[in-house]
């Protein structure tokens, strides 16, 4: 059934097969301007699926624009949730809202997420990132209009390299179990994931017969013939027995030259140029009006940038990064000091790397990229977090020195259970990496932020857990866990370019945490700051400590330089870059000489605050009075799409932020 007034049930319009083909292509063309705009998202898997959601919301699935919650409509579930640009595209296209809003995408805002959130957008059903969820979400959706004997049909929207997650299986099983024949799986069969070909990286064929002994129909069909889609998809809502697999056999890339079949344009936008380039190619060069659609995402930002700079805390001049003449900071992404790790000590034949599919974006493929000899020592285990997990304590269990890494968000929690259960209590060796920690992550919003992490590990027995500085740290600590830390461990970094604070001769050791003085402006932000391991620091009575872990160290110490420069505030800036073990005595020593402590943390409230509160507790209970004490932190939210500096300051834990709150904290003493 085509789009309808769900209130007259009038046909809005009834495309034509040749309407839908034109949909399709101006579709692509959306999303070439909408990602350009953006400057993020993924280019690839959006448009391998124009085809066939043109047919399934403009003819098949019953949905009205303007009641999203009417209750006899379909429900059509996003599990492959990174392809979230086509579900705004193809909402706007139905007349969910007009079309130049798209130009908002990923923007600090605006309700078009890098992962699509139910309660930004109207049309959206569920908010999904985390590949392998929406399917059962889907089968739940599908059981309670069977419950409530309601007539509607529930589709989920899969990918192929999703079906490596074992939760995917699961929910395979219960809807052939359980009969769903309201149920229409359709899977974008494109062949591509981030680390290549999805048969190279885990194959998942034979998968058509693997769905029917899951007691399946499938329709295996060319996922670019509007031809085959519509009859399918409307022989899927026909079905009487069982739930069905529409299995679309796609390109990636599908209609730009340059981007088909190409691995690199999976999570990539085009640039202006290639814009350009791939309107000429759609043949839709004359079509938009270019420059006012992307003036609305111009606009946009720049109303961003006047609320965010408005909002924060105002000082004599601009302490902002490289803002001055002086104090200047290199960037540098502090996932980057892992790779040179792994790339420099990866030569231990011991030393086993397991990558999820993400594996250049955190840069734990540099052990083998210049090493093709430690190619055997390299295991790919494509999107398997889980399994992931528990392949890393099979190695360590026969003496080998396994590393797996991917985002944060992924191999704290989705493997939760894998990690308490396999490795901490097993105690075997394994290093976990947990890359894209915090806000700072970026446009790809609340999905892929990881802000609960220190929560989830620092509460599991045996394991240790290390969230280094900068790029320079992170080289420092892998090492260190690798060869000298037994057990299981943690470690925690960011994605971005964050201010480098150390170099080759900065003191480290895991366990012991660094303490920064400020000593006056200078040229280098670096050179500003003296810095000593607190077993060997000797207390100068100063009026704050501001304890910090990860890129928010660099903020204190920026904190730190502010304090000075305006009030003569003197302040000890602890980098606890080893929250667990905790060092216990340099926040006792610093609650009892500076009498005044606040934590700074990209995280949830809380993650490394809580250890420091307890510290301080003590210690108010050993010399009978009380020390102010603050925590400030990500506060019981989940994060957003933005630019990553942009949500430093959204979220207020830009340095600015921190010396306000902490003047205010003074005065209480």
């Amino acid at each position: 059934m085509p789009l309808l007034d769900s209130k007259t049930g009038k046909i809005l319009k009834d495309y034509t097969i040749e309407e839908l083909k034109e949909r399709a292509n101006y579709m692509r063309g959306l999303d070439m301007l909408s990602l350009c705009s953006g400057q993020s998202g993924h280019s690839g898997g959006t448009l391998s699926m124009m085809d066939i959601l043109s047919s399934l919301y403009l003819k098949v699935a019953k949905h009205d624009p303007k009641n999203p919650v009417w209750d006899e409509r379909d429900r059509i579930v996003w599990s492959a949730g990174h392809k979230a640009p086509a579900l705004y595209i193809v909402l706007a296209v139905s007349g969910y809202f007009p079309e130049q809003e798209l130009a908002k995408l990923r923007m600090l805002g605006a309700p078009f997420q890098g992962h699509p959130h139910r309660k930004d957008l109207a049309g959206v059903e569920i908010s999904s990132g985390s590949l392998g969820q929406g399917l059962s979400v889907a089968v739940g959706m599908a059981l309670a209009a069977k419950l409530d004997n309601k007539k509607h049909k529930v589709f989920a929207i899969t990918s192929d390299g999703e079906h490596q997650e074992g939760s995917i299986w699961e929910a395979v099983m219960e809807a052939g179990n359980f009969k769903l024949n309201n149920l229409i799986n359709i899977i974008d069969f494109n062949r591509l994931q981030i680390d290549g070909l999805v048969k190279e990286v885990q194959d998942i064929e034979p998968l058509v017969d693997k769905y029917k002994a899951f007691k399946w129909d499938v329709i295996d069909i060319d996922g670019h013939s509007i031809e085959q889609i519509v009859p399918a998809l409307e022989k899927g809502c026909q079905a009487t027995e069982k739930p069905t697999l529409i299995l679309a056999r796609t390109i990636k890339g599908k209609g730009v030259s340059f981007m088909e079949n190409v691995v690199g344009w999976h999570g990539k936008p085009p640039n202006r140029e290639e814009m350009v380039k791939a309107l000429e190619e759609l043949g839709l060069s004359k079509r938009f009006d270019v420059e006012a659609f992307m003036k609305v995402g111009k606009d946009h930002q720049a109303m961003i940038e006047r609320k965010l700079e408005s909002n924060m805390p105002k000082f004599s001049k601009d302490y902002w990064w490289n803002k001055q003449e002086i104090m200047k900071v290199e960037m540098d992404p502090t996932r980057k000091g892992l790779g040179r790790a792994l790339d420099e000590y990866g030569g231990d034949e011991r030393v086993v790397c397991i990558g999820a599919d993400i594996s250049d974006s955190i840069t734990i493929s540099d052990f083998y990229k210049n090493h093709p000899e430690r190619k055997k020592r390299w295991i790919s285990v494509g999107v398997a977090e889980q399994g992931g997990t528990t392949v890393a304590a099979g190695l360590a269990k026969e003496g080998k020195l396994p590393v797996f890494g991917t985002y944060g968000v992924f191999s704290s929690a989705r493997n939760l259970d894998q990690l308490r259960v396999s490795v901490s209590y097993g105690d075997f060796n394994v290093l976990i990496v947990g890359a894209h920690g915090g806000i700072s992550v970026g446009p790809d919003g609340a999905t892929h932020q990881e802000l609960e992490a220190l929560f989830q590990m620092c509460g599991l027995p045996n394991m240790k857990v290390g969230v280094p500085a900068d790029s320079v740290e992170t080289k420092k600590m892998t090492r260190a866990m690798l060869f000298d830390i037994p057990g299981p461990k943690y470690i925690r970094f960011a994605r971005e370019a964050t201010p480098v604070i150390s170099d080759g001769n900065t003191p480290f050791q895991f366990g012991v945490a660094n303490i920064y003085r400020f000593r006056g402006e200078k040229g280098s932000f670096r050179e500003a700051f003296d810095v000593n391991l607190s077993t060997e620091y000797k207390s100068e009575k100063e009026n704050l400590t501001i304890v910090s872990c990860g890129p928010e160290t660099p903020e204190a110490m920026r904190a730190a330089w502010i304090l000075k420069m305006e009030y003569g505030i003197e302040t000890r800036v602890i980098n606890m870059h080893t929250v667990k073990p905790f060092d216990l005595e340099a926040i006792i020593g610093a609650a009892r000489e500076t009498g005044a402590i606040i934590t700074a943390e990209e995280h949830q409230v809380g993650g490394l605050g809580n250890y420091v509160a307890a510290a301080v507790a003590k210690e108010m209970a050993s010399i009978g009075r009380a020390i102010p004490f603050l925590m400030i932190g990500v506060n019981d939210r989940f994060g957003e799409s933005g630019l990553p500096w942009q949500l430093i300051k959204e979220f207020e834990l830009a340095a600015e932020f921190i010396a306000d709150k902490a003047k205010r904290l003074l005065n209480l003493k």
